[in-house]
């Protein structure tokens, strides 16, 4: 069975067909073991595919478009299917039908719907993508296409969260020169390094984009690994993992 969790917000617009999946459910096994659903980490590509079209059954969406996701800031448009591989960390179209798949394993996934315009968004929110802006940019593309941040509904989803999100010295000077009134975003356990609160950046970077609708699901992935696949948590285990996926489409009228 393919396990998903859902933002009421999202969850309640009639036309919008959306889930945060785990690693609960799927063909995978061994390191990848559940609902793999990338190519890219070693696991079985015809296992992979399985995983992806159970996905895509299960909200009763079509075939999941995916990008090379590369810790950017860049946003792609999407029109139809991807010919070819787009290096790029977040998608919007303004098409029914289209299904927008991110990949995260301890990275924030974030979905986005106005639906009045009948335009959808997804983005890759890592440390990187977020600090340099992936948030803004994505709701600028949507602003492209008509959509009004005022009206954008948005949900986050499962990520790491600041308590085992260790990251040093450096990153926080090197995140404080370009967002210099986000100390708050940080702690230091006594005798420790600073820890990072992503979740909580990229909330903050969505209400200064103009969102009124914000809501949180799942957990944080490397607290809870047998539920999510989290990179962190397998680095520090010696062990490879694969990567949830977050969807969001329109269905076809």
């Amino acid at each position: 069975m393919t396990i998903f969790e859902q933002a009421p917000a999202l969850a309640s617009l009639p036309n919008l067909r959306h889930g945060f999946f785990g690693r609960s459910g799927g063909a995978s096994s061994g390191e990848f073991a559940g609902l793999n659903v990338s190519h890219a980490v070693g696991d079985d590509p015809q296992t992979v595919d399985r995983n992806r079209a159970a996905v895509a059954d299960s909200i009763n969406a079509g075939p999941l478009i995916f990008l090379k996701q590369v810790h950017s800031a860049r946003v792609e448009t999407v029109t139809g299917p991807l010919p070819a591989p787009v290096e790029a960390d977040a998608m919007v179209t303004a098409r029914p039908g289209v299904a927008l798949g991110i990949l995260t394993a301890d990275c924030t996934p974030i979905l986005f719907a106005d639906p009045e315009a009948g335009i959808i968004g997804a983005a890759h929110a890592g440390w990187r993508g977020a600090v340099d802006g992936i948030i803004g940019n994505t709701i600028a593309a949507m602003v492209a296409l008509g959509a009004n941040p005022a009206l954008i509904r948005a949900a986050y989803g499962p990520t790491i969260s600041g308590p085992n999100y260790e990251v040093g010295e450096q990153f926080k000077a090197d995140f404080l020169a370009l967002h210099p009134t986000g100390s708050h975003h940080f702690t230091t356990p006594p005798g420790g390094q600073p820890h990072f609160d992503l979740p909580g950046f990229v909330e903050t970077q969505l209400r200064a984009a103009g969102l009124r609708s914000i809501e949180r699901v799942g957990s944080c992935t490397y607290a809870h690994p047998h539920r999510y696949f989290s990179h962190r948590y397998a680095t520090h285990k010696g062990t490879r993992t694969g990567r949830q996926v977050a969807v969001v489409a329109m269905s076809q009228v």
